[in-house]
């Protein structure tokens, strides 16, 4: 079969519809300033699709640092990579205030989240080492495993005494190949909104041998006393080996970081190929950074008005009878039953007819029969911004419920 041919079938119900054929299927546009309330073909909608936690993308104090760095520097500067010629000051002050604030000794700026949490699993494994990983971590740490050319072991979800069985097993291993053991976990389950485990890994660091690596990217900045994230939430920041997280989220920009201990991120600086063979991050990124990091210590009511908003949406969504799974974090899961189909009306129509803009999550990243409206709250939603969601998710609550979606031309037109 023709390789491109076959991309069409790979696309499943999609593949088949008319707009397929011409390469129209696009990704949604929200236009505006980056805030609550924006435009989605042509109307204004109430979004709750922005990982903006603490509302900073469009802070003063933000947007002038990022204008300032932009006349300053321009958008080329530093021109390499930092171990040749892109190496600059703001590039070391920001390391060392992000490895200070989430209480590691050093810490090593990354170009992109995705990209650069592959580089670092890449980087420090070798075909003799194992993994031992939680079954819903996200989809950069999935593609760094495959990469992998030694074994890699996985538990169900947040399943403790299943990570103790693969740890056996594990063990058993690196001692015959000589290798070490890595735990690799999240904070915060993007989809789910649940924490890792991370104070019963850690327990288990006394029957076994092995490094943690956590993945927060949704718990820097609105997880613990100072926002320093999960661990800090756990009370177990000393026992984290590594903690990574993106500047995608909590910081509203680009880039990331890993921290660690002063060898092993000494070793990631000159052994991790994304890093040492792309240009550094750009100095508007780096002095941006900088002064969203302050704000983040600094300023802690805007994790504070986060979870007043956090608070209320989630008890309202109670009170109307919506279920949000097991999370305990601001990302806020609305789970509902029905086929694509019906998602696929549901979503329309919250978009057309109730203003309210948020991402839905269908098979097959999640099982048939389930629906899941993904809702992430920020510091700068307010209180009616809630009411007018719950109301809104009350209505499609009982049209879903009367079936109304199931019979809609947009959900027969999508198929199964």
């Amino acid at each position: 079969m023709d390789l491109f041919a076959k991309l069409k079938m790979n696309m499943g119900p999609l593949g088949k519809h008319s707009d397929f054929a011409d390469g129209y299927f696009s990704f949604p546009k929200l236009e505006g300033e980056i805030a609550p309330r924006m435009k989605f073909q042509g109307k204004n909608v109430l979004t709750w699709s922005l990982n903006n936690y603490l509302g900073l993308a469009n802070h003063p104090e933000v947007r002038k640092a990022d204008a300032d760095a932009a006349a300053q520097y321009g958008a080329a500067h530093p021109m390499g990579a930092r171990m040749m010629s892109g190496q600059t000051s703001l590039h070391e002050q920001l390391e060392d205030e992000l490895a200070a604030f989430v209480k590691k000794d050093k810490a090593y700026l990354l170009n992109y989240g995705y990209q650069g949490i592959m580089s670092v699993i890449d980087s420090l494994l070798d075909r003799k080492d194992v993994v031992v990983y939680d079954s819903e971590c996200h989809a950069c740490i999935i593609d760094a495993l495959r990469m992998h050319l030694g074994k890699r072991y996985v538990f169900p979800h947040n399943d403790i005494q299943n990570c103790e069985k693969q740890l056996e097993r594990a063990t058993k291993l690196a001692n015959e190949t000589g290798g070490g053991i890595l735990v690799i976990t999240e904070g915060v389950f993007g989809m789910t909104g649940d924490q890792g485990k991370l104070k019963e890994i850690v327990e288990l660091k006394k029957k076994f041998d092995f490094r943690l690596l956590i993945d927060d990217a949704h718990g820097f900045g609105t997880l613990g006393k100072t926002g320093a994230g999960t661990d800090e939430e756990q009370g177990v920041q000393d026992e984290v080996d590594l903690y990574f997280s993106t500047f995608a989220k909590s910081m509203a920009s680009i880039g990331a970081f890993i921290a660690g201990s002063p060898e092993v991120i000494m070793f990631l600086r000159y052994n991790m190929r994304s890093q040492i063979f792309a240009k550094a991050l750009p100095m508007i990124f780096v002095a941006g950074a900088l002064k969203r990091l302050e704000l983040l210590r600094t300023q802690p009511e805007l994790k504070d008005n986060l979870w007043t908003i956090v608070t209320a949406l989630r008890k309202g969504l109670h009170d109307n009878g919506f279920s949000t799974g097991k999370s305990n974090s601001p990302v806020t899961p609305v789970v509902l039953n029905g086929t694509v189909g019906e998602a696929a009306a549901l979503t329309r129509d919250l978009r057309e007819n109730y203003s309210i803009f948020c991402s839905v999550v269908i098979y097959p990243v999640i099982p048939k029969g389930m629906i899941i409206l993904r809702l992430i709250p920020t510091a700068v939603h307010t209180l009616e911004d809630v009411e007018e969601t719950i109301s809104a998710f009350a209505a499609i609550k009982e049209k879903l419920t009367s079936g109304v979606y199931k019979n809609s031309e947009y959900a027969i037109s999508v198929g199964e």
